[in-house]
């Protein structure tokens, strides 16, 4: 078995298996469970490489069953009144425990718990990667542009707040669910985010992040009580935009615009799935912010050239946006969309709004938008000036060789 496959197997089942071992033995015990599961992987990393079990899936699920009971005597050894697993009727729950619908549960309560209010907003995806999704240390690093010893201390300060927060491993019920629920959605929002537009130097787009954030979205699906219209929308948002992950980058790896991208190759699977996620969204008569998204996103799909975009009704949705969700980023967004319909004047007024330091480590996107408004009114010198700017702050290499080709074309113009 190649190792990458290897890999996949264990960070999906790992996820799996520590948000079930957890529930049988509680949040208390979370780091006893990591390291049995680790330890299980590390076991069948090595004897996998003579001979391959037939059903890789089954073989874990059945290595995660003889660990509860490893857990079991390591913990009723210090724990003299720990109830006795090896009776038939607590062997029989431990096994219905690993049913599917049963796994599902046991991941949903660990989402909740990752994305649990007294937890610190920067805590809750490092968490989240780690117990619900398998990512080591080393990937939620590289996937967060971290250093490992600050995601290291992040996951021991989540830990430490679960314990003297008393925080249940249970999905939250009435007036504390639509509150959590909220901090779930938007931990599986960004995780998506930062896998469609990586900040990694040398890759544009992170395809295991959005998966997972997809998988993760669609368990909430599953569940009566986090059913729910903005579940339903940001899994719209998310199956629109995995649809074109393939034609972001072309042969060459280069960074390709929506202008450029070939729309024979987007999924239509995914976009089909994605229509089906926006007719459950839109029974409802509040709209969120993943409605707004995914709406801009559907209309991207909509165009069949890019000539053919409704640019009024994609400026019209983020002002709905906007209004929503004030974010220097939409008003960015709208001056581009207003540089589409040619009104420079709109375009002018919406980025006197904004300042390169609004945007953080992303400020290239706002020279580089400069650069485009300058280009629109033909005036070379200045729009060179600001993708200069841009160039020096871009940290992505896809992104500045992107922008590189567009100061070559634009040196090469004697005229507009």
């Amino acid at each position: 078995m190649e190792p990458k496959l290897i890999d996949h197997l264990f960070r999906y089942h790992s996820g799996k298996m520590v948000s079930v071992l957890t529930r049988i033995f509680g949040l208390k015990h979370l780091d006893i469970i990591e390291d049995a599961i680790q330890d299980t992987f590390i076991k069948a990393s090595i004897s996998w490489r003579t001979k391959q079990p037939e059903n890789p899936e089954a073989w874990l699920t059945q290595a995660a069953k003889n660990r509860v009971f490893d857990i079991f005597r390591k913990l009723k050894t210090q724990q003299k009144h720990f109830p006795n697993l090896h009776q038939g009727t607590n062997t029989i729950a431990i096994h219905d425990l690993f049913l599917d619908n049963e796994i599902a549960d046991a991941q949903l309560r660990m989402i909740f718990t990752a994305c649990h209010l007294k937890l610190d907003p920067r805590d809750r995806i490092s968490f989240a990667l780690k117990t619900v999704s398998g990512f080591s240390i080393k990937e939620i690093s590289s996937a967060l542009l971290t250093k490992e010893d600050t995601i290291k201390k992040r996951l021991s300060r989540a830990r430490k707040t679960i314990q003297e927060s008393h925080i249940k491993f249970k999905i939250p019920q009435g007036k504390g669910l639509a509150e959590r629920l909220e901090s779930v959605l938007e931990v599986l929002y960004l995780i998506f985010n930062e896998g469609f537009h990586s900040n990694k130097k040398e890759q544009l787009v992170r395809k295991e992040l959005c998966r997972e954030a997809l998988r993760l979205t669609q368990i909430l699906l599953k569940n009566n009580i986090t059913r729910v219209p903005e579940a339903y929308a940001l899994c719209a948002l998310m199956c629109f935009h995995s649809s074109r992950l393939e034609t972001k980058t072309n042969t060459e790896n280069e960074l390709l615009d929506l202008k450029h991208q070939d729309r024979s190759k987007w999924y239509w699977p995914l976009i089909k799935l994605g229509n089906s996620m926006m007719n459950n969204a839109v029974e409802t008569n509040e709209f969120s912010c993943y409605h707004y998204e995914a709406a801009i996103a559907a209309e991207h799909l909509r165009a069949r050239t890019f000539e053919d975009t409704n640019w009024d009704k994609i400026l019209y949705w983020y002002q709905c946006l906007s209004l929503l969700q004030p974010m220097p980023i939409h008003v960015l967004t709208m001056a581009v969309i207003s540089m589409q319909k040619q009104d420079f004047k709109m375009a002018k007024n919406y980025l006197d709004q904004l300042k390169p330091e609004n945007f953080e480590q992303r400020a290239y996107l706002f020279y580089g938008t400069k650069a485009d408004y300058y280009i629109g009114r033909k005036n070379k010198q200045k729009a060179l000036e600001q993708i200069d700017l841009a160039i020096n702050l871009v940290n992505n290499n896809l992104e500045k060789d992107y922008l590189l080709k567009k100061k070559a074309q634009l040196l090469i113009k004697d005229k507009f």
